[in-house]
């Protein structure tokens, strides 16, 4: 432990430094799966012939191996950050669409009705009431594409990307167990503190509600 704090200390602006570009693809690829999933989870919710697609889709995406997709997306987009946040991206869809879907479909039918009554559009009724009400489940989604996407950008440096990956990279190609737990002890922690975060604001949602 002394021999890792000693470690830590002389490292610290590297590490720090990692830790930003790790969490700003994790951001970034979260970001886009939010603007690109709630849409979708939205239409699976309209369609359940098209949501039976989707969700396959997405599916299919997810039991692939992180490793193998971005090794795949490399060969498209090039050695880079941008592979690892496309890859974080479509990794992080699947949560996002199917709690969008699962949030909207739970809403009562009387405040839909409701909102007819009183003269709301079908597009008022979706932004004003629906996904208001949808937001405890949405945010269920963003939890666990938040938690899975910062697990899989640890293995960004096999694709040309940054962050903490690069680190444990180095201490395995070192055989220096301080660099690998430099690398995996801040990934580790940033997977609880978003975890613990996130959960707070969906509690926080939910009381709201």
């Amino acid at each position: 432990m002394d021999r890792f704090m000693e470690y830590i200390s002389e490292n610290w602006m590297d590490l720090l430094y990692l830790t930003y570009d790790h969490i700003m693809m994790v951001v970034l690829g979260v970001l886009f799966a939010l603007i690109v999933g709630i849409p979708l989870g939205i239409v699976c919710s309209l369609d359940r012939k098209l949501a039976a697609v989707i969700l396959t889709i997405a599916n299919v995406i997810q039991v692939i191996p992180s490793l193998a997709l971005l090794v795949m997306l490399m060969i498209l987009l090039g050695l880079g950050s941008q592979t690892v946040i496309v890859g974080l991206f479509l990794y992080s869809l699947l949560p996002i669409i199917r709690n969008t879907y699962v949030g909207l479909n739970e809403i009562n039918s009387s405040v839909t009705e409701a909102g007819r009554g009183v003269g709301m559009s079908p597009l008022q009724i979706l932004i004003k009431v629906q996904l208001p009400l949808s937001l405890p489940f949405i945010m269920t989604g963003i939890r666990v594409a938040a938690v899975i996407a910062i697990g899989v950008a640890a293995v960004a440096p096999f694709v040309g990307g940054d962050g903490l990956g690069r680190e444990i990279y180095s201490g395995i190609n070192y055989r220096n167990d301080l660099r690998i737990y430099g690398g995996a002890i801040p990934a580790a922690l940033l997977a609880i503190a978003a975890d613990i975060v996130l959960g707070k604001l969906q509690k926080r949602l939910k009381f709201d509600k």
